[in-house]
């Protein structure tokens, strides 16, 4: 059984479409050999001398259901709707362990399934393989009616790296000046930068590609790798855990806590996962108490007020406070600067986070048409959120960056000052 799925149903009708000329073209000695059908409609081919068969079906959440898929490609993975994490699943859990899986899409931003796919492929045992647009033989520009003239630096470095002519440098220029921000998504040159072409990034890339290739394995992961750590407690030292809350489902946001050094701002650890409010208030106490009793700053929106009245009950003290609240509040107001903030110690010390998650984050976390930020479709933003809350604590208490020795800005020392 080899099973096609599209991402609609014209997609579905033009494929089959495609496999059903190339078979009509096949050699008529193989037409009425091995490959003569007993069966075929708009969307199944049957071979009954291979005891095969072909079908083409639509992203929906009960594709595959009832069947065993030997080959399963899923086209337009980026594509698919919001019910594509439900399709997906039901697919594979129609492929027997000998089976083969193809997930092939041209890229749709950086959030949704098939990016979450491409980024966890180490992790779910896919082979990566990126396919830039130079691999197409047609992709050439007409020199004659195009002097290509001197090359910038950055169409010299693909020359040298990539052996690209005349005529495609000149198709380059040409889709650049077309598609404009969108030519890196539909004209592919990396698997990085093209997934960045949707929603304007409120974080420097540059500066989380820095940071991500610094990244390290935590030096410690406890309750089932939903804590890491990277630098354990060191006698003397202050601590800030910034902690986003959620309200514990299986389905819905993640509920995160940052660890930070006070002082020098550095990423010590990180507590990522569903825990509802009660189960999170205990587990950040259990944290801080490691850190030296850490600070404990958590957003008191929504579920938060849960998590603090958890901290408090358990007679934790150090707990940060605006006036006679405990907690942070998440505002009009503080959101933006909180956001910038986390975005200036980014972009000035990138080598501060560990965390690839949280860079992950970081790449989908963008600005919308209408001016807000955070999360781009698909994807979450919890443990920048979290991050955002611990140096927005920092910023009041301690009044700048002092490892850079460099002012962010003009800080009150009063806490709950912006």
């Amino acid at each position: 059984m080899t099973v096609q799925v599209a991402h609609n149903q014209e997609s579905a009708e033009e494929i089959f479409k495609i496999v059903h000329r190339f078979l009509e073209n096949l050699p008529e000695a193989t037409q009425k050999g091995a490959l003569i059908t007993s069966r075929a409609n708009v969307r199944q081919i049957v071979f009954p001398h291979l005891d095969s068969e072909y079908r083409v079906e639509t992203a929906d959440e009960n594709a595959g259901r009832g069947l065993t898929i030997h080959h399963l490609h899923c086209s337009e993975v980026a594509r698919w709707s919001r019910g594509g994490i439900e399709a997906l699943a039901s697919l594979r859990a129609a492929v027997p362990n000998d089976g083969d899986i193809a997930l092939e899409s041209t890229p749709n931003g950086a959030g949704g399934v098939f990016y979450e796919e491409w980024q966890r492929a180490d992790e779910t045992g896919y082979t990566k393989h990126f396919f830039p647009w130079w691999y197409a033989e047609e992709y050439q520009g007409d020199v004659t009616k195009l002097d290509v003239g001197p090359l910038t630096d950055e169409e010299q470095e693909l020359v040298s790296k990539h052996k690209l002519t005349d005529a495609q440098i000149a198709f380059r220029r040409t889709k650049k000046a077309q598609f404009r921000g969108l030519a890196a998504q539909e004209f592919a040159e990396d698997p990085v930068a093209c997934f960045r072409a949707s929603g304007e990034s409120v974080f420097e890339m540059e500066a989380i590609e820095r940071a991500l290739q610094g990244c390290g394995e935590p030096l410690e992961m406890k309750d089932n790798r939903r804590l890491r750590i990277w630098f354990p407690a060191q006698k003397g030292k202050k601590y800030i855990i910034g902690v986003d809350t959620a309200g514990g489902g299986c389905e819905g946001d993640y509920s995160c806590a940052q660890v930070i050094d006070r002082v020098t701002g550095m990423q010590c650890a990180e507590l990522y996962g569903h825990y509802p409010p009660q189960e999170l208030g205990k587990r950040i106490v259990e944290l801080a108490k490691v850190y030296n009793d850490a600070l404990i700053a958590v957003e008191r929106n929504n579920h938060g007020y849960g998590v603090i009245a958890v901290v408090e009950n358990a007679g934790y003290a150090n707990v940060y406070r605006e006036g006679q609240q405990a907690g942070w509040l998440t505002s009009a107001v503080t959101r933006p600067a909180m956001i910038e903030n986390l975005a200036a110690v980014l972009l000035a010390e990138p080598m501060l986070f560990h965390s690839s998650l949280f860079l992950g984050e970081c790449r989908t976390f963008v600005r919308h048409t209408d001016g807000s930020t955070g999360a781009a479709v698909g994807a979450h933003d919890d443990s920048v959120m979290a991050m955002a809350i611990a140096f927005a604590v920092r910023r009041t208490t301690s009044g700048g960056v002092e490892s850079s020795g460099m002012e962010l800005a003009s800080v009150s020392r009063e806490p709950g000052c912006l």
